[in-house]
């Protein structure tokens, strides 16, 4: 065995000072002040809610942030509180860099700089139905996961997360490791690993597209009978909202869709119709005669299937074929998108006043629905949802927010079944209740293979490799299957 001769400590010390390429230290960071167990929740009118808590977020400087002032960057990155708390924050001494409290709000920051911000953090409550178990074994959990509810610690959620959520419900020391992703306001199947190897095993599958997925959605109007297709790109034009539109210069995207059932209005009695009288002004009556969705009566329940996987694909698929989700706060917003809620159109230029509409939502305005426009809703459920109430928090002068209401806690879209291409697994869940007939009409409870998109979207995807393949432009056409008759036609 060979010996090797080794420095004396003060020579290494003065060996390390001269080489440029030695180990440097990461700066220093805050730690959050309390990791409180139990977690802080209680239950109140059907919401889990969150007791405030101080809090620590620690994040490198990114680089677009590189030598900008650290007001302008909290006041311009962040949407959560205004100005002048991230001002009055930074002169605190709660928000630091390196762990080390800056002189001035005017401070810039540089590469590998490490920006703590410590607050009394206010979570969103969220629905106080809990998570369902559909299958469990030593590997992995499928779940049910309810609307409202986002599945990783993000923005003003943290406990509120199905992670979290989980975490209480087993162990501290528990990690689960989700392995597919379902929106906030979507509920449905999710799949949660039990170990790093099962995890990554189910995640790879997933993404492969070796995995077929299946929501049912409860739409505007009376959806086309038949196979219908839709081919539009999609593409994010605000990232910091989240917001997605149909463009032909965004990703590909494709969904079959197939109704499952369509239901008109609950018919009105002699009484009702004599008490009912219009008050409208001329104005209201020209602006209502200007909105597409007055004339789409009804609901339609929609089978969706996603051959690709883009975000707010079938949200954003479903406005362009005119038939928005019909409780969605952002593409069933005549607020937002105007009277024709953005039906069929990839090409206008409006993006950037759709995006400063957006931005307002749930702040000095209610974030609601298009539907809740109607007159069948009651004034109830508007002045009920979640906005600003003009108060502030005795601790830290944050805003607060009112409770939202039941129907802002989720969206009409649901993951009911993901099973694997091979047949090896397949899970599901019931239909929810938005999906079941309402009270006084017949409808379907369940599924049928008649009503299936699989199958659909196996010779779609045949189909395009041959286009592809051949460098043909793709025209597409929606037709119904039982008459023939042609339906809307657009590029693809």
């Amino acid at each position: 065995m060979a010996l090797t001769a080794v420095k004396p400590l003060a020579d290494r010390k003065a060996s390390r000072q001269k080489d440029k390429r030695a180990f440097v230290a990461p700066p220093d960071v805050v730690t959050t002040p309390c990791d409180p167990w139990p977690r802080p929740y209680h239950i109140e009118d059907g919401l889990r809610k969150v007791h405030p808590y101080h809090y620590t977020y620690n994040t490198y400087c990114k680089e677009r942030w590189r030598g900008r002032e650290l007001l302008d960057i909290f006041s311009t990155e962040f949407r959560d509180r205004p100005q002048a708390y991230y001002k009055d924050a930074i002169e605190r001494g709660n928000v630091v860099v390196n762990g080390v409290r800056v002189p001035t709000v005017r401070a810039t920051v540089k590469n590998g700089d490490i920006i703590s911000h410590t607050l009394h953090r206010h979570e969103p409550p969220v629905t106080a139905q809990p998570i369902g178990i559909v299958h469990e074994d030593n590997d992995m959990i499928v779940i049910n996961k309810p609307a409202g509810v986002p599945v990783h610690p993000a923005g003003r959620y943290n406990f509120n997360s199905v992670i979290e959520i989980l975490r209480a419900e087993r162990s501290h020391a528990w990690n689960p490791l989700p392995c597919n992703r379902l929106d906030r306001l979507t509920s449905g199947v999710m799949f949660i690993g039990k170990n790093a190897r099962a995890a990554e095993k189910l995640s790879v599958q997933i993404q492969g597209r070796s995995v077929k997925k299946e929501y049912v959605a409860r739409v505007i109007g009376e959806f086309p009978k038949g196979d219908v297709v839709c081919e539009q790109p999609v593409l994010q034009i605000s990232p910091k909202l989240g917001l997605n539109r149909a463009r032909g210069s965004g990703k590909e995207a494709r969904t079959v869709f197939k109704r499952l059932a369509y239901y008109p209005p609950a018919p009105k009695s002699n009484s009702e119709e004599g008490k009912q009288e219009d008050n409208r002004t001329e104005k209201q009556r020209v602006r209502d005669s200007n909105m597409e969705w007055k004339s789409k009566e009804g609901h339609s329940i929609v089978r969706c299937r996603p051959v690709t996987g883009r975000t707010h694909q079938l949200r954003v698929h479903l406005q362009f074929l005119g038939h928005p989700i019909s409780n969605d706060p952002i593409y069933c917003n005549q607020r937002v998108f105007g009277p024709s809620l953005a039906a069929g159109d990839a090409v206008s230029d409006n993006d950037e006043d759709i995006i400063s509409r957006l931005s307002r939502m749930g702040k000095s305005e209610v974030a609601e629905a298009m539907a809740y426009h109607d007159e069948m809703m009651e004034e109830y459920n508007k002045k009920k949802a979640e906005k600003m109430t003009g108060h502030l928090c005795e601790i830290c002068d944050t805003p607060l927010y009112s409770d939202p209401g039941v129907h802002e806690l989720g969206i009409y879209l649901h993951a009911r079944r993901y099973a694997c291409e091979e047949g090896k697994w397949e899970y599901e869940t019931p239909l929810p209740d938005w999906a079941l007939p309402p009270p006084g009409m017949a409808g379907p409870t369940t599924v049928t293979k008649q009503t299936d998109p699989l199958h659909v979207s196996k010779s779609l995807e045949i189909l395009e490799v041959g286009n592809d393949a051949g460098r043909e432009g793709r025209a597409l056409e929606q037709s119904d299957v039982e008459t023939g008759k042609l339906l809307w036609t657009h590029p693809g």
